[in-house]
């Protein structure tokens, strides 16, 4: 089956053909770095570090570029609050973003600029769209783009120029030909940072900023655009409108854009107070767990956020180590060059539109079929078997590299959670040692009452027993 990319322009599924062969350049917005992020954030960066890994496991050469937006409105606004400089803010809070985004195991880009560091390109792309009458300058004032010049200005998200009214997303200014153009320069303001250009000390607008890095690092027209759904417009809108204006190309062969991430079903927003930051998730929750709940819907899809949510994830993820670990203490072994049934499903669902909804159901379909496996021959684990359990370990292995997960060895992932669950719920450990001790003696004696009563201590601690021919074991539930 080959690649199959649901493209936000033709609102269709298409066969992903590349402009050059085995060649892909990808460019995703990133943040714009005046705030801690948040789950939202976390979402776009997962999905399409996913998709990266997805791509460069298909033998693709890929260019993968995301940027920083590291001059704006927001970010002065909080340097002046702060009584800081712009770059100070700028800078805190991308270090911050690495931070996290290397806690959640997501790959770096293969380019990350900053605008900031790319103004004469920003400059050198708007003096071309004024020199082909696409934008003007007003003196004293802005740069805009003339809406009127683009005549499939709306392909993307749908919508009609005519039916935009001025004052919701479109800034209403009389100095514009037209109320829906948009800035591409605007003029320095007394503190604020700026740089000369041909129109005057000034910063650059929001949407040529995108359009002149990508063009600087994957050319006049490239294979994938993505973001979240919120910058279909006006941003990836006005992105098409200025580079298919400047060069007379199809800008972006495939647009890809994920779905919001809810709050206890409701829309994360700052006005009902529930925005959740990544950094205050990270301390909840393994990272693991994170970006399995980030991957467990379709990337279009909302998911929601929620304490239930979040447990169902914990306990799925330790599903998938606890096989792992029975198939190591069995024999099995991950093999690099094993390749199953399972590993089939997976890239079925990776290739239709990067499905990791289903393929996190294929993660759990070979932990069961491995279960089973072991159940019916734990008496006799012949040669052959050991094998099959073997390659499904390795089928397991090989999903969860994709998805970024499964990256420890299964002993470390129960100790690190036994160590983090005695200090999230204050348990002493060599009292809990202490109680198994009782109740295997208490288990030898056939004082299976005392035993009930231990069992009943420890499950009220959250404490999970399991018991084996090799002795008892605990884990925090």
């Amino acid at each position: 089956m080959s690649l199959r990319i649901y493209n936000t322009q033709t609102k269709n599924k298409e066969t992903f053909v590349p402009l050059e062969a085995n060649k892909v350049k990808m460019y995703v917005c990133g943040p714009t770095v005046y705030d801690t992020s948040h789950i939202g954030h976390a979402r776009s960066v997962v999905v399409f570090d996913v998709i990266f890994r997805w791509l460069k496991h298909s033998e693709y050469d890929v260019c993968y570029v995301r940027n920083f937006t590291d001059v704006d409105d927001k970010i002065i606004k909080r340097a002046n609050e702060l009584g800081k400089q712009p770059k100070e803010i700028s800078e805190r809070y991308i270090d911050e973003f690495h931070n996290e985004m290397d806690a959640l195991n997501v790959l770096r880009p293969t380019i990350e600029p900053k605008a900031t560091e790319h103004i004469k390109e920003i400059i050198e792309f708007i003096q071309l769209l004024i020199e082909k009458g696409k934008a003007y300058h007003v003196e004293g004032s802005d740069v805009f783009f003339s809406i009127q010049s683009f005549d499939e200005y709306g392909k993307l998200s749908g919508r009609n120029p005519d039916d935009m009214m001025p004052g919701s997303r479109i800034a209403v200014d009389n100095k514009k030909r037209d109320p829906k153009d948009f800035t591409l320069w605007k003029p320095a303001k007394p503190g604020e940072p700026s740089w000369p250009s041909p129109w005057g000390d000034g910063r650059p607008g929001w949407h040529i900023e995108c359009s002149a890095m990508s063009h600087k690092y994957l050319g006049e027209s490239f294979d994938i655009h993505g973001g979240g759904k919120d910058l279909i417009f006006p941003h990836h809108e006005n992105e098409i409108a200025q580079s298919e204006a400047a060069f007379g190309k199809s800008f972006v062969q495939y647009w890809i854009h994920n779905g919001f991430v809810d709050i206890n079903n409701e829309k994360m927003s700052k006005s009902l107070g529930n925005f959740i930051m990544i950094k205050d998730v990270l301390e909840d929750y393994h990272p693991e767990v994170i970006r399995m709940f980030l991957l467990s819907k379709h990337y279009r899809s909302p998911i929601d956020y929620s304490d239930t949510s979040m447990d169902e994830v914990i306990s799925g993820l330790d599903r998938l180590y606890a096989f792992l670990e029975r198939a190591e203490s069995a024999g099995a072994r991950v093999r690099g060059n094993d390749l199953g049934k399972e590993w089939a499903d997976f890239e079925d669902a990776m290739d239709d539109d990067f499905n990791t909804a289903r393929a996190m159901a294929t993660l759990f379909d070979t932990v069961k079929s491995g279960n089973r496996l072991l159940d019916l021959h734990e008496e006799s684990l012949t040669p052959e078997i050991l094998t099959q359990v073997s390659t499904l370990c390795s089928d397991l292995k090989r999903m969860g590299s994709i998805l970024g997960i499964l990256t420890h060895k299964p002993a470390d992932y129960f100790r690190a959670k036994k160590e983090s669950g005695l200090a999230d719920k204050e348990l002493d450990g060599d009292l809990i040692e202490g109680l198994i001790k009782e109740r295997v003696e208490a288990r030898k004696t056939k004082n299976f009452a005392r035993a009930d009563e231990i069992r009943a201590q420890l499950d009220a601690m959250n404490v999970i027993l399991e018991d084996g021919p090799d002795g008892t074991t605990w884990k925090i539930g």
